[in-house]
């Protein structure tokens, strides 16, 4: 196996890797009720929250859980995507599309397979926030490759194509 491959390999693997993280979120054991009941007795000591308080900050942990888990998703789509097809440059826009396709699709996907675990809840709602991860993750590697480009040039083994 040449470096090449060596490397494609290695974003491929952390890709997968990541989706089965994914996957583990979606089951039983990640529900609200199970999640919650082992952060309330810690937020419960660490401020004093009462059940109440606790349930709207539970709630954004949660929906923060969903945007950074697929905004990496997003961000190691675009890595492994970019390894694997040929390149003449930084960023493709063919890489940004891919990685956000599989995002979406792993997001609808994951809410679809929520509906049927009677712990869970599958919503439409989860699947934008989590399409608004992935799109922000694309943007944020467009502008900061951009940045990157402006700073010192192409080095000559990436200006030339596989």
């Amino acid at each position: 196996m040449n470096l090449q491959q060596k490397e494609i390999l290695k974003v491929w693997i952390a890709a997968g890797l990541w989706l089965i993280v994914i996957a583990i979120e979606s089951t039983p054991y990640m529900s609200m009720a199970y999640t919650g009941r082992f952060l309330y007795p810690i937020f419960h000591f660490l401020f004093g929250m009462d059940r109440a308080r606790f349930m709207i900050w539970h709630h954004y942990i949660r929906k923060t859980g969903h945007f950074v888990g697929y905004f990496t998703l997003s961000f190691l789509m675009f890595r492994a995507w970019r390894e694997t097809l040929p390149r003449a440059s930084r960023w493709a826009f063919r890489w940004a599309a891919i990685a956000f396709v599989v995002s979406v699709v792993v997001a609808s996907l994951d809410e679809w397979h929520q509906t049927y675990i009677p712990t869970r809840t599958g919503l439409v709602s989860d699947v934008m926030l989590d399409s608004c991860a992935a799109l922000v993750a694309q943007i944020v590697i467009f502008l900061w490759l951009r940045r990157r480009h402006a700073q010192k040039p192409l080095p000559a083994e990436l200006s030339m194509t596989r």
